[in-house]
């Protein structure tokens, strides 16, 4: 069997804005993020999704000096917010360690929760960030429509914008946003050999609107397919965009860590200063 390439090493940091440390189950968590410092991804935004790891999340983020997270409930378990949960995602979100409200949005391919249900508890959660002043990190599949639509009645409302993660949604749903002043966030399906489509997006996107993510531990890149995906796998991601934008490594990476300080530490951005950790 032939070996595979190794994990390229830049001389620009990179920040993962989006994956699931808690789902990662392959490696002990001090070797997950030991392997990512090793290719260069300095800071870690692990997500939450349902009720059961929003603590989780923040606990993660807490003890580990490289890693944030979010506070958020993801469209498959949309029936199971509450005014409880609500109540816990604003304590929660408010703490040092929260950098957005997400994963929100609907997912129209799976349909584990009722649509109707997923629309309310996206416009609650829209309404939460807006309340709190923080970016969301949205996750939107088969519902292009409903997606622009309910955006569009809260964006008279949003100071803060934030990302359509995992974009591999339509032309007119990236044309919005973008508009709107959202990021896209990128991964391993820009690697797929049948991903025209995301990678039509991503030759649209500006520079200043691209955010680079894993997903991690699912849509591994080329060429570890097959394996569970991992914040040290950001690289071939990189590549990929800096490949369909025609752009050099050198001018692409310090743009896309801009673009993550600007949206999730936006006082760090402001202040002009490198990510520490």
């Amino acid at each position: 069997m032939s070996r595979k390439r190794e994990i390229p090493v830049f001389g620009s940091p990179l920040l993962e804005t989006h994956c699931h440390l808690d789902y990662l189950q392959d490696e002990a968590l001090v070797q997950t993020l030991a392997a990512a410092q090793a290719v260069g991804v300095e800071r870690i935004i692990t997500i939450a999704v349902s009720p059961g790891n929003l603590d989780t999340v923040r606990q993660l983020a807490e003890t580990h000096v490289m890693v944030w997270g979010t506070q958020g409930i993801h469209p498959h378990d949309a029936r199971d917010y509450s005014d409880a949960v609500q109540a816990q995602i604003r304590a929660n979100a408010q703490t040092e360690r929260m950098v957005a409200i997400g994963e929100i949005g609907l997912d129209y391919y799976y349909d584990h929760s009722d649509r109707t249900c997923q629309r309310e508890v996206f416009e609650r959660q829209l309404q939460l960030a807006i309340e709190l002043d923080l970016p969301i990190v949205v996750h939107t599949r088969d519902a292009d429509a409903d997606t622009e639509a309910i955006l569009r009645n809260f964006m008279p409302g949003m100071r803060q914008r934030g990302v359509i993660h995992s974009f591999t949604s339509g032309m007119a749903l990236a044309e919005y946003c973008l508009g709107e002043g959202f990021h896209l966030g990128f991964n391993g399906i820009s690697t797929f050999n049948r991903a025209d489509n995301v990678r039509e997006v991503i030759a649209m996107t500006p520079l200043e609107q691209i955010l680079f993510e894993t997903d991690s531990p699912y849509l591994t890149p080329v060429p570890y397919r097959g394996k569970p995906n991992a914040p040290c796998y950001l690289p071939f991601i990189a590549e990929k965009v800096a490949e369909v934008k025609q752009v050099a490594l050198e001018s692409l990476l310090p743009q896309v860590w801009d673009n993550s300080l600007r949206l999730f530490f936006p006082a760090e951005a402001a202040g002009g200063g490198r990510a520490a950790v």
